[in-house]
């Protein structure tokens, strides 16, 4: 018998010292870096300081006089608040300001005209409009169909204009150990030095500005002052949100909230482990012009949009449409839950929950559950990110309370929670998100307009409960190198089996297994492989492989999902906002293809 290797083997010491080397040399060039930004920082100042402060004052001394000769009098300095003699250097000559100023008289006097015009013509087109009771009129189209410009396109461009005035022409090679470049040090650290001088010639020369228009013009000094945006004005008029714990720690009132069981620790669960497959059969249905259901991976992928990036990137969150909340309607069983917690997992958020069951009989009357909602926000707000679930979302919109839960008031929050999003600010990144299985039992008004974006959630197709069948596929191959990869998500009967130690042989046929596991969950699958393979089968599968029946045996015992029942989220989905939508655009598609049936039946 060969002696079992014990502890790391000799790769994997090389590996970890590698690694811890180059941390330190990381810790180093930082060290060195910083060392290199103030030195060159203190030798600007003294070597090219005293140049920069004469040569800034000889040049506004010379505009000052221009501005005296042209005009007749001295201008006025502008405060820090616009940039200071910034705005002076912006290349013009006085001569180059008062051309511009009357081009703007005159572009004041022609949009006049224009709006006169424009107006005379809209009276005329709405009397001829009238005259015709509104046969030619066409459908308006809907603005929430149009993409908007992306808001991410003007840093991506300033990003790629620093590269190309950057890295574009430096040679990497000549830098293997990756030090700091000086060059790009002594560049930026310039600008720093040119700012604070600026600031320093500004107090000179509104100074020396006092004393000539004192000396010359007898007048005192005027500062041009930014104008007052209409915008502040409104949001200093709006209402403000009263604290009602002002003297309380953010502490104390954490400790409240994981007391009372409305702050819980989420699970630990990764959003790779939630992914189908494509669906292959969406073209071929968009051919028959027929909307195929969304597949697993369209759901992930709407989730990162979402969720995931937002609350992961202050700057996403701020550039991105705003997105407060999100409603994952789907099936029993079908992975909502887990889509929460993986986002929470992603994201490193807090976890509030606030569904129906866990709320009630906690902070009673309307006092009380104003004070909740204002702990969960106020909470939510400062510890950001933040997740608050509300799980059966459709309690809080009950069209008919059940007699059975009248006790419970599931509507409690029906009004509070939507103002209480309203008050979040874009810079809060906070998102509510609301799980049902029957969302069709709740008021479809009420429920939209808490829920921003609804997501439906799919049963998983044919090609995401059998997996990868094509030993070509990448992915399959890096499964078969590396066995303690996950060949698929947790949806695939392949990677549960694996999941729960067992093993995938040639008596095990997936295939039939896959078809005759149509209309159920990705939950009754999971728990049917996981009855299955008990401890002691795990014991008997080198000799008795695992088989189909075994696992249908199990299966069989769970509930699918009925037809009867997708049938009720379909037309639900119908009734809401992107629903009507798409009825609508189909009616539309559908409208001159009738026209011309009619046509050839009366031929």
């Amino acid at each position: 018998m060969e002696p079992q290797l014990v502890g790391p083997s000799p790769a994997m010491i090389r590996a970890q010292l590698g690694e811890e080397l180059r941390r330190v040399r990381q810790a180093d060039y930082e060290a060195e870096y910083r060392e290199a930004q103030d030195h060159i920082r203190e030798a600007l100042f003294e070597l090219e300081g005293p140049n920069l402060r004469e040569q800034l004052r000889e040049e506004l001394r010379q505009w000052f006089i221009e501005c005296h000769d042209l005009v007749g009098r001295f201008p006025d300095y502008p405060e820090e608040e616009i940039e200071g003699c910034e705005v002076l250097f912006a290349q013009k000559t006085p001569e180059e300001v008062r051309a511009e100023l009357d081009l703007a008289e005159v572009k004041v006097d022609t949009k006049k005209k224009e709006k006169e015009k424009k107006e005379e013509k809209g009276k005329g087109k709405k009397k001829e409009e009238e005259g015709k009771k509104g046969k030619d009129k066409k459908p308006e189209e809907d603005e929430g169909l149009k993409l908007a410009p992306s808001k991410f396109l003007t840093t991506i461009n300033q990003g790629f204009l620093r590269y190309t005035g950057c890295w574009s022409e430096e040679d990497e090679a000549i830098n293997f150990e990756q030090r700091c470049q000086l060059n790009l040090i002594k560049a930026e650290k310039r600008r720093e030095v040119e700012a604070e001088i600026r600031l320093q010639v500004d107090e000179l020369m509104r100074e020396e500005l006092r004393h000539l228009r004192l000396a010359i013009d007898q007048e005192e000094t005027k500062t041009l002052k930014t104008p007052k945006s209409k915008k502040n004005a409104k949001q200093k008029k709006g209402k403000k949100e009263k604290d009602l714990t002002p003297e309380r720690t953010i502490d104390s009132l954490y400790k409240e909230l994981v007391l009372q069981g409305i702050v819980k620790k989420p699970q630990k669960v990764q959003l790779a482990e939630y992914s189908g497959d494509f669906c292959y059969l969406g073209a071929i249905l968009r051919q028959q012009e027929i909307e195929p259901i969304p597949s697993m991976l369209d759901v992930r992928q709407n989730i990162a949009l979402y969720a995931i990036l937002p609350l992961g990137s202050q700057t996403v969150h701020e550039l991105a449409p705003q997105v407060r909340s999100v409603l994952l309607a789907g099936p029993a069983g079908t992975g909502k839950k887990m889509l929460v917690h993986a986002i929470c997992t992603e994201t490193g958020a807090n976890f509030f929950d606030l569904s129906p069951d866990n709320v009630a009989g906690k902070y009673p009357g309307k006092s009380g559950l104003q004070m909740l909602i204002h702990l969960v926000f106020k909470v939510a707000r400062i510890l950001q990110p933040s997740v608050i679930w509300v799980g059966n979302a459709e309690k809080t919109f009950y069209k008919k309370v059940p007699k059975e839960e009248k006790e419970l008031e599931p509507k409690r929050l029906k009004k509070d929670l939507p103002r209480a999003l309203k008050l979040l600010k874009a810079e809060d990144r906070v998102l509510l998100i609301g799980t049902t299985s029957k969302p069709y039992l709740a008021d479809v008004k009420g429920l939209c307009k808490a829920y921003e974006r609804v997501l439906l959630i799919p049963q998983p197709d044919y090609a995401s409960r059998y997996g990868f069948g094509d030993l070509r596929c990448p992915a399959i191959v890096c499964s078969l190198l590396h066995p303690g990869l996950p060949l698929h998500p947790a949806v695939t009967w392949r990677w549960l089996i694996r999941k729960h130690g067992g093993m995938v042989t040639s008596s095990l046929d997936l295939s039939a297994l896959a078809k005759v596991s149509d209309g159920y969950s990705q939950g009754s699958m999971a728990q049917a492989v996981k009855l299955v393979l008990s401890e002691r089968r795990l014991l008997q599968l080198p000799k008795k492989p695992l088989c189909a029946g075994e696992l249908l045996q199990m299966l069989a015992r769970a509930d699918p999902v009925y037809p009867e029942e997708q049938d009720l989220l379909k037309e639900w989905y119908k009734k809401t906002p992107l629903g009507k939508r798409k009825l609508q655009a189909e009616e539309e598609k559908l409208k001159p293809t009738e026209t011309k049936d009619k046509k050839q039946q009366k031929k």
